[in-house]
Parts: C-alpha cells; sequence; structure tokens
C-alpha cells in the first residue's frame, strides 16, 4: 500500500457515503408517509452506513504510511 492507494480509499469511501446519504433521505421521507415503520427499517441503516463512510477513519497502515501518529 502506497499512498495513492491511501487517498483512494478516503475518496472511494467519502463518495460511496455521499452517494447513499440522498437514497437514504428519499426513501427515509417516503417511507415516513407512505408505511412509517417498514420506511424507516430500511432508512435507518442506510443513514447509519452512510454516516459511517463519510466519517470513516483511516486505517492504521495508511496512518503509518503518512506518518501520523495521532
Amino acid at each position: 500500500m502506497n499512498k495513492t492507494d491511501c487517498t483512494s480509499e478516503k475518496i472511494s469511501s467519502r463518495s460511496l457515503g455521499i452517494l447513499l446519504l440522498p437514497l437514504a433521505l428519499v426513501i427515509a421521507f417516503f417511507g415516513s408517509l407512505v408505511l412509517p415503520i417498514i420506511g424507516l427499517f430500511f432508512a435507518v441503516p442506510l443513514l447509519l452506513m452512510s454516516a459511517v463512510l463519510l466519517f470513516a477513519p483511516e486505517s492504521k497502515a495508511c496512518k503509518f504510511i503518512r506518518g501520523n501518529t495521532l
């Protein structure tokens, strides 16, 4: 793994989170209008997954390569 792999890993994680966020919000909106329990049953996991992908920390290997020990 090198610095370019670390950068592409971070970008791909963030972009996937950004793509999932609007989808989850749309499902939550329409789900709360039509069938609240079932709609939120599908929307909440997508919202959590997008938040995890958006705020995911760097892997330990990337921290070591970049020299970030904090």
